[in-house]
């Protein structure tokens, strides 16, 4: 029987959206024994914890009554109502049915084994189901299987430094001192922080991102297997998550529209939370501290654009539109910032030159741009466009110039809805550079700055269009 089939005949108002139906196959491989050391990462309200903390020990008992196995949580209660919730699928005449050598202890009978709130003991086996809070003692006990579901409570502790830390001594004293040889782990938890206990896990051991159920063929025994839902999906589409960008993980109950109202009352704990990217504020380059303006200036004396096209598939092409007034502070008017391919964005571009009467667009030639530059200006031809080549470092250029982009850039109030991915991925760029998915804005706000303050160091690499 397969951990889904089993699901919903234990839980027949379960209901089970795709990406649930490939959730409980990974765990049923894991519970099978194909994995050993498991991480999967999603927003809240979408079922991980009925999965993996109550049904999936269920299942494993069933599957191996000798197993003993550990559920823990940020608290001794939560973990206990975990472990009451097995108990009763346990008790269930369906799962009697299923699995009639798992049974446990009815009432008092029979008397030498245990039952309670913490533990319960398989009749006639070695077989153990134990709870325990974070920080919580296992002395004596050998675990087979640890499932450790939420560890903490919320973002007040994920943001703790103390707390971290005590989780990861609790995780390394506790947890791993209890494992054996052959010893399963599976992690579940909403991410909080990007130096939580699954951020500290990955950054010290081997981690594969789970793309394709082949990852499993040549797994190692010591290497981790990572699976992250996003709530709105971002990432490219793979196997396991076949979604196209922007669409939402469970529509029926946590719509596309719902998320990005979410998404704009907070963008950095949205992409911890809802999408698995967690940042640090302390971290970040830019923040939340840009200035916003709520009308031009008269003294404007050059209306411009920046233009950067994707550099693969996966990037964003991003095209300003800015003012700069006498004294040198630049006003963002308008944006283009999509993955739609080149046919659809030269179209965008130049309708956003044209809409914002544009005199000139700087296009960078690296990656296709020079014919994008051509394109655009057939579609635009009352704005000049010239293309140059970008040859100096991204990183160095973005990093040194950052304190320039937030003294002289103003965005328009409301930049947040009006524009909400690339709001997104400036507030929460990070000062290391390797640790961001994307430096499309960033760069093309670098570009800008260097442009209009003359420190460009590109200027002499400059081949405009005859």
């Amino acid at each position: 029987m397969t951990f889904t089939e089993f699901a919903t005949t234990v839980y027949p108002f379960l209901e089970i959206a795709n990406f649930h139906a490939t959730y409980y196959r990974l765990l049923e491989a894991f519970a099978r024994g194909e994995i050993r050391r498991l991480i999967v990462t999603m927003p809240p309200q979408h079922g991980k914890s009925v999965g993996a903390a109550t049904l999936l020990p269920a299942y494993m008992l069933g599957l191996e009554p000798d197993m003993r196995i550990a559920i823990a949580s940020y608290s001794g209660s939560l973990a206990s109502k975990f472990n009451r919730r097995v108990q009763r699928i346990l008790d269930s005449e369906e799962y009697a049915t299923l699995f009639p050598e798992t049974t446990i202890k009815r009432g008092t009978k029979p008397a030498n084994y245990v039952r309670t709130a913490d533990e319960v003991e398989i009749i006639g086996h070695d077989g153990v189901l134990l709870s325990v809070g974070r920080e919580g003692s296992l002395t004596g006990n050998r675990v087979d299987c640890f499932i450790l579901d939420d560890l903490y409570k919320d973002a007040m502790e994920a943001n703790s430094p103390i707390i971290r830390e005590n989780c990861w001594e609790w995780y390394t004293s506790v947890v791993r001192t209890r494992m054996h040889n052959a010893s399963r782990e599976l992690i579940v938890f909403t991410r909080w922080h990007e130096e939580d206990l699954i951020g500290t896990i990955t950054s010290k051991e081997p981690c594969r991102k789970f793309q394709s159920f082949n990852d499993l063929d040549n797994l190692s025994e010591n290497e981790w297997l990572y699976l992250n839902f996003e709530a709105l999906k971002a990432s490219p589409p793979t196997e396991i998550d076949p979604r196209q960008l922007g669409e939402a993980l469970w529509e029926e109950r946590h719509s596309a529209l719902l998320l990005q109202q979410k998404r704009q009352l907070d963008t950095l704990r949205f992409e911890c939370m809802y999408q698995g990217h967690p940042s640090s504020r302390e971290g970040l380059l830019y923040g939340d501290s840009f200035t916003e303006y709520d009308a031009l200036p008269r003294d404007i004396v050059r209306y411009a654009n920046y233009t950067d096209t994707a550099d693969t598939g996966d990037d964003y092409l991003c095209s300003i539109c800015y003012a700069v007034d006498t004294d040198g502070v630049i006003y963002i008017v308008d944006v283009v910032y999509s993955r739609e391919p080149m046919e659809v964005t030269e179209r965008e571009v130049a309708e956003m030159l044209c809409r914002n009467r544009t005199r000139i667009a700087f296009v960078e030639s690296n990656n296709g741009g020079r014919g994008f530059a051509r394109a655009v200006q057939r579609y635009a031809p009352t704005t000049k466009v010239e293309w140059f080549h970008q040859g100096a470092n991204k990183e160095a250029r973005i990093l040194s110039h950052s304190a320039t982009v937030q003294h002289l850039l103003r965005f328009p109030r409301g930049w947040r809805q009006r524009w909400f991915e690339l709001y997104s991925h400036l507030t929460t760029y990070r000062r290391t550079f390797r640790s961001n998915r994307w430096h499309d804005a960033a760069d093309v706000l670098t570009g800008i700055v260097e442009r209009e303050t003359g420190k460009q160091e590109f200027k002499a690499k400059i081949a405009f269009r005859s």
